[in-house]
């Protein structure tokens, strides 16, 4: 094999490193921004698809998550490699900060009062498997706190995105203007000797 390592690791640091890579998460964040600035697409369309994909995390609906925001990034004309990015936003490391915070604000919007009040049975609602038993006491609060949630993130990340997009592909133009420039001098030059 051209890329098998030399000694192999064994499946407690396989499994050690899916839960932490060995170079940090820092490199996987900077590589998700470098693949976003480098998309080839309008500003708008690619702010549009990252913002489509952080709306879809903060629903409850965990597997539905690429589909949600394929469909929220069609609806506002987003890229749809964007959409895909942005739903790194929900990862393991982020679900259970998300899944309390929406939990919340929809308990507070709907009028339940304090949500740590109530007890609900998450034993027996998951063992029915019935959507019916979770939807009023756990994925409705949910769906609901998820709205105001994903608007403010949403605003303030399209705003990020949108203008670090749209310095960097300018920045991207001046360089190659000035590689064209420097061919073009350089072939004139060539073709007076």
């Amino acid at each position: 094999m051209l890329f098998r390592r030399r000694q192999p690791i064994s499946r407690l640091t396989k499994l050690r490193e899916l839960f932490w890579p060995r170079r940090g998460f820092i490199r996987s964040f900077h590589y998700l921004t470098k693949r976003v600035l480098r998309l080839s697409a309008t500003p708008h369309a690619i702010a549009a698809g990252v913002v489509a994909g952080v709306a879809s995390s903060w629903t409850p609906f965990i597997g539905l998550h690429f589909v949600l925001a394929f469909a929220i990034a069609y609806l506002i004309a987003g890229n749809m490699v964007a959409a895909a990015i942005g739903t790194a936003f929900g990862n393991p490391l982020t679900f259970p900060f998300i899944w309390a915070a929406t939990w919340e604000v929809g308990h507070r919007l709907i009028g339940k009062g304090n949500p740590t009040a109530q007890s609900v049975d998450l034993e027996k609602r998951f063992s029915l498997s019935a959507i019916e038993s979770m939807w009023q006491p756990i994925l409705k609060p949910m769906l609901i706190g998820a709205i105001p949630l994903a608007i403010v993130s949403g605003i303030i990340i399209y705003c990020i995105i949108y203008f670090t997009v749209a310095k960097f592909q300018a920045r991207r133009r001046e360089r190659l203007a000035e590689r064209a420039r420097a061919r073009l001098a350089e072939a004139l030059q060539g073709s007076s000797i």
